[in-house]
C-alpha cells in the first residue's frame, strides 16, 4: 500500500511521478497543494483520476514556493526527497499543462 500518483499528458504518457508510503504524512501535501484531499483514502489515492488546468496546477506550484520559502530546490540543498520528488512532480505537469492547457492527475 502507498500512494502512487501519476501525471499523464493528453496522449496518457506518463511526464510525472511521485510515490508515498502509506503512512508517509508528505503525501498530504502534494494532495493540499493540488486542492485534491477527494482522492485521498488514507493508505493510498482512491484510484481516481482529474484533469488539472494550467490555472490549477501554477497555483499549486505558487502554493509549494509559499510553503517551502523558495521556487525550487537546489542540488547542493539539503532538503528531503519528498520535497524534491514534490517539487519534480509539480513542475513537469506545469511544463505540461503550459504546452497542452492541462495535465491529468491519477492517484493510486
Amino acid at each position: 500500500m502507498g500512494h502512487d500518483i501519476y501525471g499523464l499528458n493528453k496522449a496518457r504518457e506518463e511526464i510525472a511521478y511521485a510515490r508515498f508510503s502509506m503512512g508517509n504524512h508528505n503525501a498530504l501535501l502534494l494532495y493540499r497543494l493540488l486542492d485534491a484531499y477527494q482522492f485521498y483514502a488514507g493508505v493510498s489515492g482512491s484510484g481516481k483520476s482529474s484533469v488539472f488546468s494550467l490555472q490549477q496546477v501554477e497555483k499549486a506550484m505558487k502554493g509549494y514556493k509559499k510553503f517551502f520559502k523558495t521556487a525550487a530546490p537546489s542540488e547542493s540543498d539539503c532538503t528531503s526527497w519528498d520535497q524534491k520528488q514534490i517539487f519534480l512532480f509539480i513542475q513537469n505537469c506545469l511544463e505540461t499543462a503550459q504546452k497542452e492547457k492541462s495535465v491529468e492527475v491519477y492517484f493510486g
